[in-house]
């Protein structure tokens, strides 16, 4: 009859829940992160007990990989092969790991990333330092469980007589838990272990006076002791680990960048086609070539130069936008007391200390049985040496030799362990030499006794004997410190010709925000035509400049947008520009109204605003730089309703002047407005009538002589003489009418320029009728006339925009 099934009825929330735990606790105690005591994950200590058993040390000769790896698997390990070869590499590639444990011949992978070759190829042995983990294993002095198929035992920890935790590090991904621990000085370690045994209440302070930080097998730069002070201190932390890079002179005056220490665990040939790639892509201006040029001698990548080629500053750029330098994050989780933990440092040299006091108690108790147990068959050798002649007769007469052994108890009252050692005695051994050398070694285990005995009554003995043996350690392995440590994270600067090409354009922008930069080849072929834009379109601004300067574009609402100007699309001259709202996103509502290139942002000067509703704004030039660009930043704060009207760099010693609707003009000093900050309002510039705003405003300097066009809705154009027709005033006030007052379909200014004689003024109606005046045609006028009419307003219609048709940037408008 069959056997019913036993089902059970449980929420399938709680069953994987259950078996989740049950993994989790697996791979986090069995697989992927290392005991505090002896730094390694329980493959990399299958692998180095299992070498050893095989007697696979240093001192023997290599044996094939896959030999080792069937025993690790067949014995301790039953898992994939692969992962027990590609641990087993690890431990032998000295740029992942700052003491090999184990020495391979063959090709066991590359800091390039190359793969090792197949384990059937390489041969492998145990280090000398990796022997120190494993010695005295014998000795009872670590606890042993069965294998998997309970055939023999294995360690659950290595003795481990130096902290390998923090010698090589280690790394792992697990269940809820990661760890990162850096690789450190060997000698630097034990110096900081003998301090935290002799003085346990030493400060992370105390510790850092030996352990200067990390000390990585490829060298390197650290930086940033802050951050390493707090990762020591709680096991979390952040440094910057930069490669070390030189720069050589070569002939014709022009350089290179040599590269011989690389960040932890980067990729050399990854990391050399980044570079090469920046080159390619003109990310990067003045590298000429990027060339690997490694060999056995060591790493040498070389960034050679172009002749004018800034070495500082390219050898900043790769530092920011490549792996020759990166983040390092602390992460120091280890398994202690069976559970994971977040350890500072000095609670991993703590447990540390505490394995090795247990270490080397257990090693000691078994010296001292094992010394007890010889004292006791020498002292029972030594006597039946002094009675040889009756010990000789009792045997000869025994029956066998359980029967000899029996006589020789009763007879003499050895115990069985020395009448067992007496009936095997060689004859040779009775010799008179051979009594003294019993003697002696007699007097000798009494000493060693009395020694054993002393350290495990005496905890200060306990740690001159760990700390005599560290030393022996530090002698036989240390070398010198790697990777230099610096206190401060050093701020990298990229000049921006670093990373642009210099290179003179010519940049056009529309009024309907249409942008674009043309070479000064494109412009020079096409120079007779105007740029391609709308028919309804018409340029605002247009001007040679620089591929490393900065075009400052200011909106209505009182916005401005920071476009570099090597980010402009390059297009031919002939072709439309791209919409500005492309390269930064502006309201729709929002109009571009004037642009501004800037060479230097530390150089003296301002930025005076000029709003509809008669404020002015003075800021200093400097406030205007910025590190983000996606989006319109603010330029002045505005009330409701009001508006920027334009926007001018002075040098602080310009005259301005306000043209109102309803015809007022009012001139003054910039330097009467105060220096405000960048987002402030301004101050009040004109005093403006209930209905009335500004039109137009300008600046021009003291001395200059420019003349005032005005061109009012009816079609008339006026032109004035400022310092005739104007008198200078002073802020705030109402300023001058430029206008006769009509009482019917009087004049209101549409649009006022300053203008020399050769500037041509084009005038715009609303019915699209456009007329060409040149300025010296232009009668001078006083201010109560109404100046000639250009348009028809029946026929040709309301005049609605003029504007300087030559002319189109305003830089000569003083």
């Amino acid at each position: 009859m069959a056997k019913p099934e036993k089902l059970l009825d449980l929420p399938l929330e709680d069953v994987i829940g259950d078996r989740f735990g049950i993994y989790s606790k697996y791979i986090i105690q069995e697989r992927a992160l290392p005991d505090v005591r002896d730094g390694l994950k329980p493959v990399q200590r299958r692998i180095l007990y299992a070498m050893a058993q095989d007697h696979n040390t240093h001192d023997k000769p290599f044996r094939k990989s896959a030999k080792t790896v069937g025993n690790v698997i067949g014995n301790y390990h039953p898992h994939g092969d692969s992962s027990v070869y590609d641990a087993m590499v690890r431990m032998s590639q000295d740029w992942k790991v700052r003491n090999v444990l184990i020495e391979m011949h063959g090709n066991n992978g590359s800091i390039d990333g190359d793969p090792p070759a197949a384990m059937r190829y390489t041969e492998a042995r145990l280090s000398a330092i990796a022997s120190e983990l494993l010695k005295d294993i014998d000795k009872e002095t670590v606890g042993f469980i069965p294998n998997f198929d309970d055939t023999t035992e294995e360690p659950t920890v290595l003795p481990a007589k130096f902290p390998n935790l923090l010698v090589n590090g280690s790394t792992g991904i697990s269940a809820g838990y990661a760890t990162d621990i850096p690789p450190h000085n060997l000698g630097e370690v034990i110096d900081a272990t003998i301090l935290a045994m002799e003085n346990p209440e030493c400060t992370i302070d105390d510790l850092m006076g030996h352990i200067k930080g990390p000390d990585f097998p490829t060298g390197g730069i650290l930086q940033g002791v802050e951050g390493l002070k707090k990762a020591y201190q709680t096991g979390k932390g952040k440094v910057v680990l930069r490669g070390k890079a030189e720069v050589e002179p070569l002939k014709a005056g022009r350089e290179q960048i040599v590269i011989t220490e690389l960040p932890y665990e980067v990729n050399k040939a990854n990391l050399v086609k980044k570079m090469e790639e920046l080159r390619l892509d003109r990310k990067v201006e003045g590298v000429a070539e990027v060339r690997d040029e490694t060999d056995r001698t060591g790493t040498r990548v070389v960034i050679e130069l172009k002749k004018d080629g800034d070495a500082e500053g390219v050898l900043n750029y790769f530092y920011k936008n490549t792996d020759l330098q990166i983040t390092y994050n602390f992460n120091m989780v280890a398994i202690e007391n069976k559970t994971p933990k977040l350890l500072g440092l000095k609670s991993i040299l703590m447990s540390y200390i505490a394995h090795q006091k247990e270490v080397i108690t257990l090693r000691s108790q078994f010296e001292l049985q094992k010394a007890k147990d010889r004292s006791h068959i020498v002292e029972g050798l030594i006597h039946a040496v002094s009675i040889l002649d009756e010990v000789i007769d009792t045997i000869r007469a025994s029956k066998d030799k359980k029967d000899a052994k029996e006589n020789l108890s009763k007879a003499y009252g050895f115990t069985d362990a020395q009448a067992e050692a007496i009936v095997n005695l060689q004859l040779y051994r009775l010799t008179n030499t051979d009594i003294q050398t019993l003697q002696k070694e007699a007097d000798e285990l009494e000493k060693t006794i009395a020694r054993l005995e002393a350290i495990l009554s005496s905890d200060k003995k306990l740690i001159a004997v760990i700390k005599k043996e560290l030393k022996e350690i530090k002698e036989r392995y240390s070398d010198a410190r790697r990777t230099k440590i610096e206190e401060k994270i050093e701020e990298i600067k990229i000049d921006l010709e670093v990373l642009v090409a210099s290179e003179d354009v010519v940049v056009a922008l529309t009024k309907e925000g249409y942008i674009k930069r043309s070479s000064l080849r494109s412009y020079s072929a096409s120079k007779s035509e105007e740029t391609a834009m709308k028919d309804s379109d018409r340029l605002l601004w247009q001007s040679e400049v620089n591929t490393t300067d900065t075009l400052l574009v200011f909106t209505q609402k009182g916005n401005y947008l920071y476009i570099p100007v090597h980010e402009i699309p390059d297009k031919r001259w002939k072709e439309m520009g791209q919409p500005i709202a492309q390269l930064v996103p502006i309201d729709n509502d929002d109009v571009v109204i004037k642009a501004i290139p800037i060479k230097d942002f530390n150089v003296p000067l301002y930025l005076t605003f000029m709003t509809k509703l008669g404020q002015i704004k003075r800021t200093e030039l400097e406030h205007y730089t910025a590190q983000r660009r996606s989006k319109p930043l603010v330029a002045l704060k505005l009330k409701n309703e009001d508006a920027l009207v334009n926007v001018f760099l002075t040098d602080g010693t310009s005259n301005v002047l306000f043209v109102t609707h309803k015809g007022y003009g009012l001139w003054f000093d910039e330097s009467e407005a105060s220096i405000v900050g960048q987002r402030a309002a301004g101050v009040k510039g004109i005093n403006l009538k209930d209905d009335d705003f500004v039109v137009s405003s300008h600046t021009f300097s003291v001395g200059g002589n420019p003349d005032l066009v005005i061109a009012t809705q009816r079609g008339a154009l006026k032109k004035l003489a400022i310092y005739r027709e104007l008198e200078k005033s002073t802020r705030a006030r109402r300023g001058l009418v430029m206008l006769r007052e009509l009482k019917s379909s009087p004049h209101r200014i549409v649009k006022a320029l300053l203008v020399h004689d050769e500037d041509i003024v084009r005038v715009e109606s609303d019915k699209g009728k456009l007329v060409d005046v040149q300025a010296n045609q232009l009668r001078a006028a006083d201010r109560y006339s109404n100046g000639s009419y250009y348009l028809d307003q029946d026929e040709d219609g309301k005049l609605i925009d003029a504007w300087l048709l030559e002319r189109v940037d305003e830089s000569k408008e003083d």
